[in-house]
């Protein structure tokens, strides 16, 4: 039932009248605070930061205590028509999540003149200790009103969750020595600098000297501890940034303002590149808010046919890659329109030979089934609805994708809809390879600079000192 909503008038109100009200506060609470406020201080949204803060732990917002005792004056005492005229508070201790909150009102003077109030303020948790103290002056109803409150729309907190753990498990790493092919813009040099200064890389810098120290310089930022290899064009940065890696000196590559085909050609050359035994694919591990888990897609930016050898290469480089993250056994869900084999449909028949490849352990380290529709490989509901009994479906890990087209149109499909985080890494060459993109923001830039520490840190020795091209 809707509340009422009732006030008192400036002569229905004696000093000593008071008024409270309790409300729970939870994480969800605190981010939708920040939502609309704005107020993104890590020490109310990051567990790892503050749990290293000396509050030793998420605390809410100030004025959270300061917006209850809003609530207070504008719904009960004197309610609706209430305007502020002034306050003070002191702040005595933080509210944290879990925490029962009680804010209540006092009166303690009254001015007949402007129908002003004064109100003493109090604000304490569920052990009854005191988080804020303080005095308003209102100006006091001048119309009576009784109402039904007005509904509200549903708020639904959909947070970013998985980048925090991702960046936590990469920093207790050492910084990655990365080359930085051909950083020419000023997104592409930012993206390294940023994950420098967190701590995740050392930026090996392969392009025209000139033009990066430049664009520093415009940034006004001191790359001055950082080695620049100068390169003439682009197509020179991929192959000396490729040879740096093959030297030793570098134990990753992060692209910068070139094409993605001219830095994979080098990477792909036969001699002089970096081939493994494996097909390259690429990795996208999205941060899906409402999503209780990474989710990676693989792949929506390398093969763009991928033949069943192909796509057995696509899954295990997936699974290595969700392995290093922490997820122990991944589960993979291969992709198609329906959950059934048809021979009419060749994705179908591939997840059903990719399941028995598996079988036979030619893939390894995940727990793989298909064909699975994208609904009943995320939702336990469209699982349970369609009959489906299955280790992976509705909980899947990886979604294996039946070609690029496929993968890219769901990948941005998750991230301009359901404003999902993506952060990608071009697995299966000797070393991670990051493909940032322009459009790419901060978060997005050091959750793929984590990836490639991650990958890099476990399958390579550290590397060398960098050495100048002859």
């Amino acid at each position: 039932m809707t509340p009422m909503l009732e006030n008192r008038l400036f002569d229905e109100i004696v000093i000593g009248d008071r008024a409270e009200l309790t409300r729970a506060l939870d994480l969800d609470d605190i981010r939708a605070f920040a939502s609309v406020t704005g107020d993104l201080n890590p020490a109310h949204l990051d567990t790892d930061y503050a749990a290293a803060s000396p509050m030793h732990g998420v605390i809410a917002h100030g004025q959270w205590a300061v917006a209850l005792i809003s609530a207070v004056l504008g719904t009960r005492l004197p309610g609706p028509g209430t305007l502020f005229v002034r306050q003070h508070f002191d702040f005595l201790a933080p509210a944290r999540p879990g925490d029962t909150l009680t804010a209540q009102v006092t009166v303690t003077a009254r001015e007949a003149r402007h129908k002003h109030l004064t109100l003493a303020c109090a604000c304490r948790n569920q052990r009854g200790e005191a988080l804020l103290r303080g005095e308003v002056e209102v100006s006091a109803p001048r119309l009576k009103l009784r109402m039904q409150a007005p509904d509200l729309p549903q708020v639904m907190v959909q947070a970013h969750i998985g980048y925090g753990r991702l960046l936590s498990a990469a920093k207790r790493h050492p910084p990655l020595r990365v080359a930085v092919v051909h950083p020419c813009s000023g997104e592409a040099l930012d993206g390294a600098i940023e994950a420098w200064h967190e701590g995740l890389i050392e930026p090996l810098l392969v392009g025209p000297m000139a033009r990066i120290r430049a664009l520093a310089e415009a940034a006004h930022a001191d790359i001055s501890a950082l080695q620049i290899i100068d390169t003439p064009h682009s197509h020179a940065s991929a192959s000396l940034a490729v040879a740096q890696v093959r030297a030793g000196h570098a134990a990753a590559l992060m692209k910068g303002s070139l094409h993605t085909d001219e830095l994979l050609h080098a990477v792909l050359d036969k001699d002089l590149g970096l081939r493994s035994e494996r097909r390259l694919s690429h990795a996208f591990v999205l941060d899906v808010p409402g999503h209780p888990r990474p989710l990676l897609l693989s792949d929506a930016a390398i093969n763009i046919y991928p033949t069943l050898a192909d796509k057995r290469d696509i899954a295990q480089n997936a699974i290595d890659l969700a392995r290093r993250i922490g997820i122990e056994s991944p589960r993979v869900a291969l992709l198609s329109a329906v959950e059934t084999v048809n021979p009419a449909i060749t994705s179908t028949m591939d997840a059903a030979a990719l399941c028995k490849m598996a079988e036979r352990g030619q893939i390894t380290g995940g727990v793989l089934d298909g064909p699975l529709a994208f609904d009943n490989a995320i939702s336990m509901d469209a699982a349970r609805i369609k009959g489906i009994v299955s280790p992976v479906a509705g909980q899947a890990d990886i979604l294996i994708v039946p070609d690029m087209e496929s993968g890219n149109m769901l990948y941005k499909q998750l991230t301009f809809m359901a404003d999902a985080d993506a952060a990608g890494v071009v697995l299966g060459a000797r070393v991670p390879i990051m493909l940032t993109s322009r459009a790419d923001g901060v978060r997005n830039r050091l959750a793929s600079a984590a990836l490639a520490v991650l990958l890099g840190n476990t399958a390579h020795p550290p590397p060398q000192a960098p050495a100048a091209p002859d």
